[in-house]
């Protein structure tokens, strides 16, 4: 039956609008998501991969060469049958940073423009001939079924359509990360109708020119020679180049990465695509044989490529539009794809790093440039078909693609498995494979006229053409490419940003980001510095659209957040302008601070995040070194101190739980920040101690919500060598004694209570003389008439008074003590100290014969608080007397010793056992009788030394008869050690 060229073009527009009316559908919300995001939905987009060259060509390879045409449907098969080895990783990057094609992946990798550029013009020159093979079958099935003259004509306007419906499908869209659900759902619904067509074509074979099974079996038996036609070219062992060949293009050609990677919508499916896509493949595979034999038998009016149109031409009726239709279904979903994905190539890696696109609206000129190269890449198609397509076989022109898309083999490994390959080599090796596939292969077949044979007979391609050894040509050009990929890759260089994009690439491996300084120090910094390039509403729109993705807030001021800003715009412009360009406008407009030498630490909170989603694959020895480093860092986490740990740059990388209890900051709102940007009081406070050269601060105060805190704190500088998270950095202990001061206050308030009640007999006394003088000489005023006398008893009178006053107030001032106040540092005069202790001793019985020689001179000023100090010399100087004899002097010396000043109280009374040096400072611990001491005494003395950024020892004893020294080292007030006359305090 003959068909008018308007009724086959009319099927090929309804088709196609049936198709848009699918994607419309679903762009529209129509269709539950479950329905779009099916992992079946993702496995027939997936079938995309079947061109016209599966449904035409491949009953053609088979006619040709044989079981070979298996190779065709194996090389798929086995690539998803691996999916989780080699799929995996590819989707992994791509999703991260937003990848949209091989030459996005490529220029990632390797760090270059020129890597992207370079993949982009191989792969549209190597994929011409597939998209001209579209545009042949499509024109050549219509000249078959109408009976037309020259199919170039309708190869034009097919082109025509495709170039209206591809941008309706798919360029309405400005970024990878606006995924198009409905081209993938129209894109699966193409599969569908397309293995249904072909296996109808199939059927109708099966039953329409044979009777069935069993009449083909008959059939066969009768001609034995079909079946060793089809085992005859496997004998000449080229099946495994041809599985090669075919097992690359399905993860490199422009189509198939768009649909496995970019377009997916549900990581999960790929796992499902591992056995569902070779099933397909399978069931068309079985269709080929059928369709051959079918054809051969009915002697098909058709060359072997279209077959599967001559079956319904034999078998009358309207068999013949199923074959179109598959046909059709098979081209115009590889063209759309195909051209799509170009297009994007093109517009990343030729466009924009030649002519950046600027202005106001950079998405409106964005989309009407990658418009315009799918026009531009389907009329390339349509000339190539046109000046030399029109002379080949389907076979042919799908050859030159599959053995093109081979030359990216030994770049896409390297990519994955080898982080030592660099650009240098995938220069090197895609240029000479390349360059072999034009002269030994494209150049022969599109011109057979120019044949290079000293280079073919070289390769043991003598007296033959490019085509009839293609298999040869594929084997030396990819040996060649990657022999010189290794080579120039080990003895040249790698920079060191294509180390760290080698290190995220690597399969199974950690990236491992270095904590480098921005000079962008807020959000608003970075929307001013983009704003050059892309304008400010593009520029607001993009960092805006990175905070969402992170949850970060626009007040973030945090490093380690800034950082993981930075990356994320990156990644989202590489969606938008491709990688090459996204990374120069970063690099240009969000530098990094200059160094001299760069040792910036590893970003550990990084790691630390992948470690966590790496912990499922992790076996063996690394699965044991992870247990433990969890372990660790849960013990640090559950410490009863608080711990922050900072970066060698003094970036906190560490906040435990307690320090969360204690200061009320989350470690989620810290971890990346600078001690200094922690609320106040806590930023200064640990900034000091963190820069201060004293490594221990044992007794710290801080306001803290109008109530005082005391803490302790200790450091530690982490020492290391490279440039490893630990070298230089600091991790700084504190410890919260607030309620150990208040028992330490209230120890102390009761020791001076019994102080007070020893001292109370020596008072009564003291005061008793002055009482008793003043009431003599208050009776003598009234027998006194000289107005001189009478003066003198009132100067009498109040000098006995202020005797009384100073005994009150020396009594008050000791015993006074509610709780815990601030410590005041102010200077000292230490003899006046030592002699307020003295005569406040006195006032006690049992010390009042006891004498006191104090051999400080005036001039020596201390730092601290004066009555704290006072209780320590009281403890001292009273545990002295208590040990002498009455007769032998306790005596208090002082001597200079740089910054500090020794004060050494002796006393010539028996010593202290040995038993008790070691622990003479611990509480409860002491020499005297029960009933005569607590043993908080010197407790107390060590605590308020420590206090004072000061020291005591014990020396005892000093000779053969016993004696004690007390040594107490005490901070020199620098004022005043340079002004000794400084009055009193």
């Amino acid at each position: 039956m003959v068909y008018s060229v308007s009724d086959l073009i009319l099927i090929a527009g309804c088709y196609l609008l049936f198709l848009f009316a699918v994607a419309w559908i679903t762009e529209r919300g129509w269709l539950p998501a479950h329905w779009v995001r099916h992992p079946a939905v993702y496995v027939l987009s997936l079938g995309v991969y079947a061109s016209a060259w599966a449904v035409y060509g491949s009953v053609g390879y088979a006619y040709q060469y044989g079981y070979n045409f298996l190779s065709y449907f194996l090389g798929i098969s086995g690539v998803f049958l691996l999916a989780p080895i080699l799929l995996a990783p590819i989707l992994r990057l791509t999703t991260t940073y937003q990848l949209s094609s091989l030459a996005d992946l490529f220029a990632f990798r390797y760090r270059s423009r020129l890597a992207g550029a370079m993949t982009t013009l191989i792969m549209l020159i190597g994929v011409l001939p597939l998209l001209a093979l579209q545009l042949k079958a499509v024109a050549e099935s219509i000249q078959i079924l109408s009976g037309t003259a020259d199919p170039r004509d309708l190869a034009a306007g097919f082109c025509l359509m495709m170039v209206i419906f591809a941008i309706l499908f798919g360029a309405r869209h400005t970024t990878a990360r606006e995924k198009h659900e409905g081209l993938v759902m129209a894109i699966a619904m193409e599969s569908l109708i397309k293995l249904l067509a072909f296996g109808a074509v199939a059927l109708l074979g099966l039953y329409g020119v044979f009777d069935g099974p069993a009449s083909l079996n008959a059939w066969l038996d009768d001609h034995p020679e079909m079946l060793a036609r089809l085992y005859y070219p496997l004998q000449d062992g080229t099946w495994h180049s041809m599985i090669m060949a075919f097992f690359v293009s399905a993860v490199v050609l422009p189509h198939m990465f768009y649909m496995a990677f970019t377009e997916n919508m549900n990581p999960r499916a790929l796992i499902t695509a591992s056995w569902a896509l070779p099933l397909m493949f399978l069931l068309m595979a079985l269709c080929v044989p059928v369709i051959l034999w079918a054809a051969a038998a009915g002697n098909a009016p058709t060359p072997p490529d279209y077959y599967a149109l001559g079956i319904g031409m034999i078998s009358g009726g309207h068999g013949a539009v199923l074959g179109y239709i598959a046909g059709l279904a098979g081209a115009s979903g590889m063209l759309i794809v195909a051209t799509l994905a170009l297009s994007g190539m093109c517009l990343n890696h030729l466009v924009l790093p030649a002519s950046p696109l600027q202005g106001q609206n950079l998405y409106r000129n964005l989309l009407w440039t990658r418009r315009i190269l799918i026009a531009a890449i389907l009329a390339l198609a349509y000339l190539f078909y046109r000046f030399t397509g029109t002379d080949h076989t389907l076979v042919e022109l799908g050859v030159l693609t599959f053995v093109a898309t081979l030359q990216f083999v030994p770049g896409l490994i390297g990519a994955l498995f080898w982080p030592s390959g660099n650009r240098n080599g995938l220069f090197a090796g895609l240029l000479v494979g390349f360059i072999l596939w034009i002269m030994l292969l494209l150049v022969p077949i599109a011109y057979p006229n120019w044949q290079f044979q000293p280079l073919m007979e070289l390769l043991g391609m003598r007296f033959q053409s490019g085509a009839s050894q293609w298999h040869h040509v594929a084997i030396a050009s990819v040996t060649a490419n990657a022999l010189i990929y290794a080579i120039v890759s080990i003895v040249t260089p790698m920079s060191r940003s294509e180390k760290n994009a080698a290190e995220a690439c690597a399969v199974d491996s950690l990236r491992r980001p270095y904590r480098w300084e921005l000079e962008a120090k807020s959000v608003d910094d970075f929307i001013d510095a983009m704003s050059q390039p892309l304008g400010p509403i593009t520029a607001t729109r993009e960092v805006e659209m990175s905070l969402r993705d992170l949850h970060l807030p626009r007040t973030e001021t945090r490093p380690y957040a800034l950082r993981r800003l930075r990356d994320q715009l990156e990644t989202n412009l590489s969606g938008l302008l491709g990688p090459s360009v996204s990374h120069q406008l970063i690099d240009d407009h969000l530098p990094y601070l200059p160094e001299e030498e760069q040792h910036s630490s590893e970003d550990i909170q990084f790691i630390e995040s992948r470690l966590e989603q790496y912990r499922d694959r992790l076996s063996g020895l690394a699965a044991e070194l992870d247990g433990l480093r969890r372990f660790h860092r849960q013990t640090l986490l559950e410490l009863p101190m608080g711990v922050i740990s900072l970066g060698a740059d003094r970036e906190i990388i560490g906040w435990n739980r307690a320090m969360e209890s204690l200061t009320g900051i989350t470690a989620e709102n810290t971890i990346g920040s600078r001690l200094a940007d922690l609320d106040a009081p806590w930023g200064d406070f640990f900034t000091r101690f963190s820069h201060d050269d004293n490594p221990h601060q044992p007794q710290q105060a801080l306001e803290v919500d109008n109530q005082t805190r005391w803490l302790s704190l200790h450091k530690s500088e982490v020492m290391g060598a490279g440039t490893a998270e630990q070298a230089g950095g600091q991790v700084l202990v504190i410890e919260d004694i607030t309620e150990l001061r208040h028992m330490e206050a209230h120890l102390a308030h009761n020791e001076r209570l019994a102080s007070i009640g020893r001292l109370a007999a020596g008072v009564a006394h003291e005061i008793g003389n002055p009482v008793t003088a003043i009431a003599c000489l208050t009776q003598n005023l009234g027998e006194d008439s000289d107005p001189q006398e009478q003066q003198e008893a009132c100067d009498q009178i109040l000098e006995q008074t202020r005797r009384i006053t100073r005994i009150v107030e020396s009594l008050v001032t000791f015993s006074h003590s509610g709780g815990i106040k601030l410590s005041e540092q102010v200077p000292v005069n230490l003899r006046d100290t030592v002699d307020e202790a003295i005569s406040l001793l006195l006032l006690d019985p049992d010390h009042r014969q006891q004498p006191f020689e104090n051999h400080c001179p005036a001039s020596h000023w201390v730092k601290g608080d004066p009555q704290r100090l006072l209780q320590v010399f009281i403890n001292l100087l009273g545990n002295a007397a208590d040990a002498s004899e009455k007769a032998l002097p306790v005596t208090v010396h002082c001597e200079p010793r740089g910054d500090f000043l020794d004060i050494l109280l002796e006393d010539q009374g028996h010593g202290i056992p040995d038993n008790l040096r070691d622990a003479l400072f611990e509480p409860f611990v002491t020499s005297k009788p029960p009933g005569r001491g607590t043993g908080l005494g010197l407790a107390l003395v060590y605590s308020i030394i420590e206090e004072h950024q000061g020291s005591i020892r014990v020396e005892s004893p000093l000779n053969d008869d016993g004696g004690t020294r007390f040594v107490v080292s005490l901070p020199v007030h620098q004022q005043h050690a340079a002004d000794p006359g400084h009055p009193e305090t």
